[in-house]
């Protein structure tokens, strides 16, 4: 597996804004935010990789920081990040993927 073919999707369940913010050298304002993402496969970039058992259905809090309305939506695909799979996989929280 490579870094940009092994990742997990799920569907996004809940959202909360933190109220943390950060402005970009462009000055677009980025608010943190903690999407939970109900996992429910691999990407289609691995069609062939089964989801291990205890996996399909978990529900996982990914942070990140959000600037326009679209990137909060509630019922959508998210695609976790190849760290962040690898994270959940093993059984690993962190600060940005935890359960």
């Amino acid at each position: 597996m490579t870094e940009t073919t092994r990742k997990l999707q799920g569907k996004v369940v809940d959202l909360t804004k933190t109220g943390e913010s950060m402005t970009d050298d462009e000055g677009s304002k980025w608010e943190k935010c903690v999407f939970t993402v109900e996992l429910t496969n691999f990407s289609s970039c691995t069609p062939n990789e089964a989801l291990p058992e205890g996996i399909k259905g978990k529900k996982v809090k990914l942070v990140r920081f959000c600037c326009f309305d679209w990137h909060c939506k509630l019922g959508v695909k998210k695609t976790l990040d190849f760290d962040e799979t690898e994270d959940v996989l093993a059984g690993k929280q962190t600060e940005a993927v935890y359960w």
